[in-house]
Parts: structure tokens; sequence; C-alpha cells
């Protein structure tokens, strides 16, 4: 069976500083168009936009999880945890997108199962370029589970 997109991609910004998260909008818009972003201030939300909880009854699933770590309420790596723990949820890629380049955050959060790890570039054209790759990779590059559809194939392709 061949995967196909059957419709855009869904992000969830997970990120306390407006100031970043415009950023990543304004990357994401120039790099992914078609991408629909959501974005929420702190790991408390994140965890009850992604259960559907509370004002989140009708939030769509993402495919993508950008995620910070340093926030108030419940850090990054405790949402990171919780997500990955959660059989509905744990498929969902996460990519850890924080201003720490602290080894030992590094080595945390892909004990606690991160997709992968970037660090926040600190001028607008690293941070641009730095979405770019991202959404190049992330939304061209991989399948995500939640946004293909599965169909028969009539020729299969032996190379799948």
């Amino acid at each position: 069976m061949k995967a196909t997109r059957t419709r855009p991609p869904e992000i969830l910004l997970v990120d306390d500083n407006p100031g970043d998260a415009r950023l990543v909008a304004e990357g994401l818009r120039a790099a992914a168009p078609a991408a629909l972003l959501s974005v929420v201030p702190d790991g408390i939300e994140a965890i009850h936009c992604l259960r559907r909880e509370g004002q989140y009854l009708t939030a769509p699933t993402p495919d993508l999880i950008l995620l910070d770590l340093r926030m108030p309420r419940k850090s990054g790596l405790e949402v990171l945890a919780e997500v990955k723990q959660d059989p509905n949820l744990r498929s969902i890629p996460v990519v850890v997108l924080t201003s720490s380049d602290a080894p030992q955050d590094i080595r945390m959060a892909y004990d606690l199962h991160a997709n992968c790890y970037m660090a926040k570039p600190m001028d607008l054209a690293g941070f641009l370029e730095a979405m770019k790759a991202l959404s190049e990779f992330w939304l061209v590059v991989v399948k995500l589970p939640g946004s293909v559809s599965y169909g028969q194939r009539t020729n299969p392709d032996p190379g799948d």
C-alpha cells in the first residue's frame, strides 16, 4: 500500500515566549505555507490540547509537536514524558525546539524519546533557516503518522 498525504500537516507549538512563537510562525509560514499551526503557551495547556480537554475539545491532533523546554507550570521535559507514555499520543513526533544547548538537556530529551533536538538560533537569519530546514525535513521528507491514508495499490513497488 502506498501512503498519500490527505490534508495539510497540523503542527502544535508549545512555547511560552511570544516573540519566539511569532518567529516560528513566520518561519513556518514562509517555508510551509500549507501547514496549520496551533500555539499554546505552556506545558499544562499543551497536555489539555493534546488530550482535547476543556477549551480544546475540538483541537486537531497534531502531526508534529514543536516543544520548548523551559516553561512555567510544566516543563517541556515533563510534557515530553507524558506524550511518550500515552498510547494515544506517543506516535506523534516531538521536536524539542529550545534555547538550551546544555548537554544534560539534550541527553534527557533523547532519554525521554524526543524525535529531534534543535537549539534555537539567536539571529533572525539563522532562525528562519532553521525553520526552513525543519519544515523541509519534517513536512516533506518524513512521512508523519497522522497525515496519511492507506489505500490499495494496483502496481506494488518492489522498492517499498
